[in-house]
């Protein structure tokens, strides 16, 4: 702009005659005149911030959406949704979104709870807490609890091993095995755990466990077993057995046993369900008649579906056999049944 002012011989008029020796608009050199005037150099080296296009929501909007989200339920509907808000408010869907993520509301989520009806739950759970926040000198906390009815699954034919380039491969069909009862203990000073399988889950199995627990702890330390009200927990050869042992205290508690929750997701496993009946599907060009043949159509693709089917076999010193059922569509005689081949 001094380069302008003494090509003009420092000449002051509105501003055109810099407009032009800068190649700007005259607006924006008024602009720069007012940001030099209020701020100096500094005004002139960043851009002042703009207002927004869309224009802000006004507060008695967003605490109406607020209210409707907290005290009111949309017609003919549990909860409200982003676009039911955005009709009955009359503003856009992402505005009601952005005033949802602001304060903190999710209207599509429902956390379930329950309150104990014991009367000495307050002190339970400040036992519970207390033993895990602050444990005594000279113990170890251990979450103890069991999981029955777990399925003893086996894979009919070995898989093999995951490599480069290959994933690792296992049979969808499975054998049963039984059931068995896992019992586990979780250290929560240093996570490990002590876990045992047994056949079936009564207080002879427990009381097992306990003395297994017994074996690979070390001796001086008193154990603290935080376990759940279970009735296998509190028979007379379990309190015979806990006197004779004064190291071992049992908290038990009714509705504290999420607590222990954690031991038996390190513990589980899933098994993948079988797959469905493959399905063939056999392709072919179609582009209507060849040039070549006329008047006869091309073969239209054919699907071809693969089915077990369990036959049982008289004798009963041979296995039972499998036959497969092999059912063509496309370009069928009506009057032709489907093939039928033993594997």
């Amino acid at each position: 702009m001094e380069s302008a002012d003494r090509a003009f011989g420092k000449r002051r008029d509105d501003g055109g005659g810099i407009a032009a020796a800068v190649d700007k608009s005259l607006l924006t050199v008024r602009r720069w005149r007012q940001r030099y005037v209020a701020a100096g150099i500094d005004g002139l080296l960043k851009d002042a911030t703009r207002p927004s296009r869309i224009k802000p929501l006004p507060p008695a909007t967003i605490k109406r959406v607020v209210h409707m989200t907290l005290h009111e339920k949309p017609p003919n509907a549990t909860q409200w949704s982003g676009r039911s808000m955005a009709a009955v408010a009359g503003i856009s869907l992402r505005s009601v979104q952005r005033i949802w993520t602001s304060h903190g509301l999710k209207p599509h989520l429902v956390k379930t709870f329950k309150i104990s009806r014991d009367k000495n739950f307050a002190g339970k759970v400040e036992d519970v807490v207390g033993l895990y926040l602050n444990h005594p000198d000279k113990a170890l906390v251990l979450c103890v609890d069991e999981k029955s009815q777990i399925q003893a699954l086996d894979r009919t034919q070995p898989g093999l091993p995951m490599k480069k380039g290959r994933a690792g491969t296992m049979t969808h069909d499975y054998k049963r095995n039984g059931t068995t009862t896992l019992f586990a203990a979780l250290n929560m000073l240093d996570g490990s755990v002590i876990g045992t399988c047994m056949p079936r889950p009564r207080h002879r199995e427990f009381l097992r466990f306990l003395k297994l627990i017994d074996q690979r702890t070390p001796a001086g330390l008193a154990l603290h077993l935080i376990v759940d009200n279970y009735a296998t927990h509190k028979t007379p050869a379990i309190k015979r057995w806990l006197k004779a042992h004064p190291r071992f205290h049992l908290h038990l508690h009714t509705y504290l046993s999420v607590l222990a929750q954690h031991g038996r997701t390190l513990l589980r496993r899933d098994h993948p369900k079988p797959h469905s009946t493959r399905r063939l599907q056999k392709r072919r060009r179609v582009e209507g008649r060849h040039h070549a043949i006329p008047g006869k159509t091309q073969c239209q693709p054919q699907t071809i579906h693969l089915d077990q089917v369990r036959r049982q076999n008289p004798r009963k010193s041979r296995q039972s056999e499998t036959s497969l059922r092999v059912t063509t569509l496309g370009h069928r005689s009506r009057n032709r049944p489907a093939s039928r081949s033993s594997v």
